[in-house]
């Protein structure tokens, strides 16, 4: 009997069979319950990291904390007391004082006032208080003091003239000015080219007690249309 050729027989492969996963059928809901799986897997990574992340910046706010808290260990309060303030209020303003205060002003000076010891001078505004000294006039006319304020009359009727000359000498009163200007204009604007406001003028400066003197001033500060006025301080 003869026997089979070795070779001729094939003896069967040992190489690994490979499986198709694509060839495992997997119904809905086990796609569906991987799907949430690898998910729920992602998240946790996630969640992992941001605590992760978390963790530091806790960690870097400690080490601040601690290296603050080490800086200042040795510091001691100031004991510093805070005065303690009232608070207070303003004062009511008393309006009626005030227009009281301003008609007083206003009604201080006259326009039917007749000076009995004024000197004679003509034209030229000239006046000295009695019992002062005659050196005093000539002090003020010369320009020994510096005039501090001044205040200019014209474009005025005579009632706004007369009250605004009054509160010009009560504010130079309390401010304790001592030499003052005023302009009262040469009339060349007026009704018959008169000076009616010079006439008035020197009226109502004379019977301010405040007023030691007055004259007419320089050419150079106003001449026949100003009146330089020495006030008490």
């Amino acid at each position: 009997m003869a026997k089979p050729n070795p070779s001729s027989i094939k003896s069967p492969s040992l190489a690994p069979k490979k499986i198709a996963l694509n060839a495992i059928p997997l119904s809905k809901a086990q796609a569906k319950a991987i799907k949430t799986e690898l998910e729920q897997a992602n998240q946790a990574k996630l969640d992992a990291l941001k605590n992760q992340q978390e963790v530091i910046k806790i960690t870097a706010a400690e080490q601040e904390k601690n290296l603050f808290l080490e800086a200042v260990k040795n510091a001691r309060p100031l004991n510093i007391e805070v005065p303690f303030t009232e608070k207070t209020h303003p004062k009511p303003v008393a309006k009626q004082f005030i227009r009281d205060e301003k008609q007083a002003l206003k009604d201080s000076l006259s326009d039917d006032f007749y000076p009995a010891h004024e000197l004679e001078s003509g034209e030229e505004l000239l006046y000295l208080r009695t019992g002062q000294s005659p050196s005093i006039l000539s002090k003020l006319r010369r320009g020994f003091w510096v005039v501090q304020a001044q205040i200019d009359l014209h474009g005025l009727i005579s009632d706004e003239a007369r009250e605004y000359v009054a509160e010009f000498l009560s504010g130079c009163k309390k401010k304790n000015i001592r030499c003052v200007r005023i302009v009262h204009g040469k009339g060349l604007g007026s009704r018959n080219r008169e000076p009616v406001l010079k006439h008035k003028l020197r009226n109502w400066l004379i019977q301010k007690d405040e007023v030691i003197a007055y004259a007419q001033a320089k050419p150079e500060d106003g001449g026949s249309g100003a009146v330089i006025v020495l006030l008490k301080v």
